[in-house]
């Protein structure tokens, strides 16, 4: 049967210190260099192998993925970058302290911009250094997929054509990619292949740096998902399937 292994990036050292943290380029933390190198014993462990990889553009997931493959001994494996894989973009919140920002605004509008499936956080403008646009990574993005803020329905938006015009042609031809990206990128595509509805979708949390493996029927739904755990069997993850999978 097709499977599919998706895993956050490490600890970086904003999520450390509690800063929206988005498309910023950071490093992994000490604890994050220190779940990357577990997430590649945990797969080692449970003979989870795969042939193809994914990652975005930013280099805490690049980063981490280049430790799962260096502690498997798989570095020559083919690794696809793509933006579409990015983090969702927090906009202007993009650097700021969540505490700092949570005595300005408030418990409730904090929780929104962070939680909230459609609503975005306030937008950047094209002249902050902070903007895509400006960045030389983005040169061969068009302007107009350049995000100046996004809310999760967003994301979802920007990954789902990746998800279908690469990764699940893959999967049919009877490949086992790993996706090494962010936590919003993996809730929008969890969202789309467990069938999650709007409403739902925000309390749904992934931990960094442990592996979460789906297997799939013929049709690349999933029949099982489970995290990788340290001597224990896997056991299939409760799901909140209230809306069929679609497109």
């Amino acid at each position: 049967m097709p499977r599919l292994i998706l895993l956050r990036h490490g600890q970086s050292v904003w999520n450390r210190d509690a800063r929206f943290t988005g498309w910023t380029d950071v490093d992994l933390c000490d604890n994050g260099l220190t779940e990357a190198k577990h997430a590649a014993a945990l797969l080692k462990a449970h003979d989870i192998k795969f042939d193809q990889c994914f990652t975005s553009y930013l280099k805490r997931s690049i980063d981490t993925l280049e430790i799962v493959l260096d502690g498997l001994g798989l570095s020559w494996l083919p690794v696809r970058r793509s933006w579409r894989l990015n983090e969702r973009h927090y906009g202007a919140l993009q650097g700021r302290e969540r505490d700092q920002v949570k005595r300005e605004v408030g418990v409730e509008q904090l929780h929104i911009w962070r939680r909230s499936y459609t609503i975005r956080p306030p937008a950047l403008e094209e002249s902050d250094e902070r903007f895509p646009g400006n960045d030389p990574r983005y040169a061969q993005v068009p302007h107009r997929h350049l995000p100046l803020t996004e809310s999760l329905k967003d994301t979802v938006a920007r990954v789902l054509p990746y998800w279908q015009e690469r990764i699940e042609p893959l999967l049919m031809e009877g490949g086992t990619p790993l996706i090494s990206a962010h936590g919003n990128s993996l809730r929008g595509l969890i969202k789309y292949l467990d069938g999650i509805s709007d409403e739902d979708i925000p309390h749904l949390e992934i931990p960094t740096g442990k592996p979460l493996v789906y297997e799939l029927d013929s049709g690349l739904a999933p029949i099982r998902s489970y995290y990788l755990e340290d001597g224990k069997q896997p056991h299939a993850l409760p799901k909140a399937r209230v809306a069929p999978r679609s497109a």
